[in-house]
Order: structure tokens, then C-alpha cells, then sequence
């Protein structure tokens, strides 16, 4: 359906993709992945025609419909949000625009030309394109007294759900989007997911959100060397047979049947897992398919994030009693949070507000005042945060050897070479290590937060959404690391399968008080009594 041919990309001396061939097939979601800078953004960019290739070509087969996720968030500003939806079928809306401009200058000349086009209309199921897109709307939560704002009188997050229903409106034949997940909630993304394991057409996505990629992709297409490789399956059996094909690689002397062997014992358990979709059978098929030379190992490199403690915590470890907090606006972000943490808790601190969760670690720090109550950390722990916004570390213009330093605690630590250590484990080896501090992406920035959090050597680690500006491969290594540590954590986070590999405690902070659980993330996301429970306890602020 779609298609590339020996297409290149090179920025100056900068080879970005060399004679890269790959096909888009009906029926398949393809997750592109790749390391930061390989190009991700920039191959949608080609696919769609915003950007051009060096050499190369793109096919897309003829009478077939394209539609990309708006990253312009202000780009529809003077239009209704309905409208806003349906312009996603420009083909459809074009024909509607022209039907309602003849009507508006009726007269018998234009009849037969209103006759043709409404028949065309007909045959895109156009009579129903009102409710289509205010179906869409509503499974994307905006509700229908939100239908005919003006999109510039939405806030952002309701932007993104707009411009994303406006994408998947009208049963597009190819749909690519860069980071659809971004800003949406935990249910949203749940609605999308299935519908997009469901979707009979083609989806090419990138997204940084390994449930997501699990959920709904039949191949991964991996962005390394300057090629695309195509890989049957999702992200974690991409991931975990690049890891295999790693360690047989190390394993030079291993018989070609042992491999094989221990091959066809992963892709069985992979193949009993595989989720519940119109994807499932043939995904099953593909990976039955699979052989050992099929798949190869990555380039991929990974930080090696490993939380060690000073000393182990004893039992009392925090105490909050009828805590609340209001914002700078005068909102009551949250109230009443009674809360005792044992020793061993990974508690994942939710709430429908970012600012809730964001003043809470904020107060724990002493960074910001509660309104009412107070709280008292055991005389064991010593804590370690990692806030949302980090901007405050890095504004002095000195290098990242000197910038890690300042954290050291002994003589010893604080040698440049043990220094320079700690920042080749995260991936700033040789000159990278000289870089000014003030010149970071955000995902370079997180890194050296990592390096001073594992410096201080903390039994409580407190995290306020620690994965946005990361990579694929930090996430996964920094999720292991927390699955490892044997202290306490307190984190915030939109990553799916972060929460649920991490979390066996759930605090979930509202304006009407806290819901305070030990099960998994999606024990407590599933369960219809909580549930329950939330709506009631958001309504009453409402």
C-alpha cells in the first residue's frame, strides 16, 4: 500500500538513511523505532510529504487516503472543533464546502453540479459525517458541549484530542502518527490502543510508550545503521530477541541447532501471550515463521542505571497526616491525604491534575508549603527526587564532570576519573563528558539528574514523571533498575508499563480526598468499585 525506494538522507556530512527499501502492508501497524537522532520524526515527515528525501522515492498506492497526527497544536485555531474533525477528510470536507456554497447561491444553473456531488457525498458515507466525528470526539473525552467551540478556546490537552480524532476520522487507508499518546490520560489511551489493535488499515507510528507499541503493533520497523529493518511481532519481542541474538552472538563456539533450539522456545512463549485482536492469528503466524538468522542484534546502547543504598531504611519510613495543598490560582489540588509508607513500598502517586502530583513531592521536599497538615520522614531514610521540571540544575555554564561533582559526598567520589565513570555508565563518555551543562536535551538532562540520584545513594527515591524526555532504551534500563532496588519509591508517571512492573501500591490524590490501594496499576485501573469511587470523588470538586 505504501511504499519506499532506495531513499537517502544526508545532512551535510550527516547520513541519515542510506537506500533504504521497505514496504507498508494493509492490515499492520509498524512502530518505528530508533535511538535519539536516528531519524524517527524525520522519516514520517517523508512518508507524509512534508519533508523531502535526498534521493528516493515514496509510493503510496493510487486512490488511497493518507492522514497525519497534527503536531501544530494551533493550526486549526479558527475553526470549530467538529468542523476541525472532519477537515481530517480533506477529500470529503472539500466536497462538503463546495455543496454548501452552491446551496448558498442556488440557482438552476448549479443543480446538476450539487446532484453529482452530493452522490459522491453519499458514496464516502458523508450524511453521517457530523456524527461520526462527535462519536470520535466523545471517545476521545471531549464532551458535546465542547463540539462547537472554537479550537483556540481549547486548552492544549484538549487540543492534542481533537487534532488526534481528526486523524482517525473517516477510515483513513494509511494513518501515521509521531507520539499519539502524548497528553493523553490513562482511559484515552486505553480507547486507542484497542482501537487500534482493531484497525483494518495500515498505522505507522512512533511513540516512546512501550505498552502502547505492545498493544498495537503487528511489526517494528528499527531505525539502525542508517537502514530500516522490519521485524515481525511488538516492541518487547523485538526487544527481547535483539537481547537473545546478542548473547548468541557472544556465545560464538554454541551449535547452530542449540540456538535454533532456544529460538523457537521464545517465540512460543511469545506466541501464547500475544494480545486479543483482529491482529492476534496473524501476528501468531509470523512469528511461527520466524528464523534464527531473522533476527539480529542491535546497536543499541544503554545507560547503565543501578540505585545502590547507603543503608537499608527501618520500618517507619513516612508519615502524612490530613495533608492538603491549592495551587498558585487558589485550586485545591488535594486534601486529606493520611498516608503511612512501609518499608518495601513502590507506590505509584496518581492524579487526574499534574499539579496535584507535582505539589505533593514538591511539599515532601520542603520545596513548597502545605496548606494543612504536616508530614515526617523516618530517621533512617535519606531521599533522593527527581522533580518534572529540572531547569534549576542546569543553569550555571560549567561541564558535566564539574556539574556531577558538586554531588559527590567523599574525596574519593569527587577524582575525575570515577566521575567520568559514573558519566560513561550513562553514556557521556570521552568528550561528551566536557559538554556545558546548559547545552542538554531533555533526555540528556534526566541522565545526569540519574547520575546524582544514584551518587546520593538514597533507601527513597521520589520521581515526578522521570521518562518524558527519554529514549526507549533509558526507559527500559531505568525501569528494570526500580523493578531491582530494594528501597522505596514514590513516582509519577504516564509510562503504562512503568506503573505496572513497578508499582505494588497505588495513591491516587484528588480535591476530595485520597484512594489508597495495594494492587498493581491495572488491578487498579480495572477495578469497577474504584472506579466508581474516582467518579464520585472528582464530581464533588465539580
Amino acid at each position: 500500500m505504501l511504499s519506499v525506494s532506495n531513499l537517502s538522507v544526508q545532512f551535510g556530512k550527516r547520513v541519515l538513511f542510506d537506500e533504504v527499501n521497505v514496504s507498508f502492508t494493509q492490515g499492520n501497524c509498524y512502530g518505528i523505532i530508533g535511538a535519539n537522532g536516528a531519524g524517527k520524526s524525520t522519516f514520517l515527515k517523508i512518508l507524509s510529504g512534508q519533508q523531502d528525501s535526498t534521493s528516493g522515492h515514496v509510493h503510496l498506492e493510487p486512490g488511497k487516503r493518507m492522514s497525519i497526527l497534527e503536531q501544530n497544536h494551533n493550526a486549526y485555531d479558527e475553526f470549530p472543533v467538529l468542523e476541525s474533525v472532519i477537515m481530517g477528510n480533506k477529500p470529503l470536507f472539500q466536497i462538503k464546502k463546495e455543496i454548501d456554497a452552491l446551496y448558498a447561491d442556488y440557482n438552476d444553473a448549479n443543480a446538476d453540479r450539487i446532484g453529482e456531488l452530493q452522490v459522491q457525498f453519499e458514496e464516502m458515507n458523508g450524511w453521517n459525517a457530523d456524527s461520526d466525528a462527535a462519536a470520535m470526539l466523545s471517545n476521545l473525552g471531549i464532551s458535546e458541549d465542547l463540539h462547537y467551540t472554537q479550537m483556540r478556546d481549547l486548552d492544549s490537552k484538549l487540543k492534542v484530542r481533537v487534532l488526534l480524532a481528526q486523524a482517525l476520522f473517516g477510515n483513513p487507508d494509511v494513518l501515521i502518527m509521531d507520539e499519539p499518546t502524548n497528553d493523553l490520560d490513562y482511559e484515552t489511551i486505553s480507547w486507542l490502543e484497542h482501537f487500534l489493535a482493531n484497525y483494518d488499515n495500515t498505522v505507522i507510528v512512533v511513540s516512546h510508550d512501550r505498552h502502547f507499541l505492545d498493544a498495537v503493533c503487528t511489526h517494528i520497523a528499527d531505525i539502525d545503521f542508517a537502514k530500516i529493518n522490519l521485524f515481525s511481532g511488538n516492541y518487547t519481542f523485538w526487544y527481547e530477541s535483539s537481547q537473545l541474538a546478542a548473547r548468541q552472538r557472544a556465545q560464538q563456539n554454541k551449535k547452530a541447532e542449540e540456538k535454533a533450539k532456544e529460538l523457537q522456545e521464545f517465540i512460543q512463549r511469545f506466541s501464547a501471550n500475544v494480545a486479543k485482536s483482529k491482529q492476534a492469528t496473524s501476528r501468531k503466524k509470523m512469528l511461527d515463521k520466524l528464523k534464527v538468522e531473522d533476527i539480529k542484534p542491535s546497536s543499541r546502547r544503554y545507560p547503565a542505571i543501578i540505585f545502590e543504598r547507603e543503608r537499608e531504611a527501618g520500618d517507619q519510613i513516612l508519615n502524612i497526616e490530613d495533608l492538603s495543598a491549592y495551587s498558585e490560582d487558589g485550586d485545591l489540588l488535594f486534601e486529606k491525604v493520611n498516608v503511612n509508607l512501609a518499608k518495601g513500598d513502590k507506590v505509584a502517586i496518581i492524579s487526574k491534575d499534574s499539579r496535584a502530583t507535582s505539589a505533593f513531592y514538591e511539599i515532601l521536599n520542603n520545596n513548597k508549603e502545605a496548606k494543612t497538615g504536616a508530614f515526617q520522614w523516618g530517621v533512617t531514610t535519606n531521599q533522593s527526587y527527581l522533580p518534572a521540571d529540572n531547569a534549576t540544575f542546569f543553569q550555571d555554564p560549567i561541564n558535566l564532570v564539574d556539574w556531577l561533582r558538586q554531588y559527590a559526598k567523599t574525596e574519593e567520589e569527587k577524582e575525575e576519573v570515577n566521575i567520568r565513570g559514573f558519566l560513561g555508565r550513562m553514556l557521556f563518555s570521552g568528550e561528551e563528558a566536557l559538554k556545558q551543562c546548559t547545552v542538554l536535551s531533555g533526555g540528556e538532562k534526566v541522565r545526569c539528574m540519574l547520575s546524582r540520584m544514584m551518587l546520593q545513594r538514597a533507601n527513597v527515591l521520589m520521581l515526578d514523571e522521570p521518562t518524558g524526555h527519554l529514549d526507549l532504551e533509558s526507559i527500559t534500563t531505568f525501569n528494570n533498575s526500580l523493578k531491582n532496588f530494594k528501597g522505596t519509591v514514590l513516582f509519577t508517571t504516564h509510562d503504562h508499563e512503568f506503573a505496572q512492573t513497578v508499582a505494588n501500591r497505588i495513591i491516587e490524590l484528588t480535591p476530595s480526598g485520597t484512594i489508597d490501594r495495594y494492587l498493581t496499576f491495572d488491578e487498579y485501573m480495572s477495578d469497577p468499585n474504584i472506579r466508581e469511587q474516582r467518579l464520585k470523588m472528582y464530581a464533588q470538586k465539580a
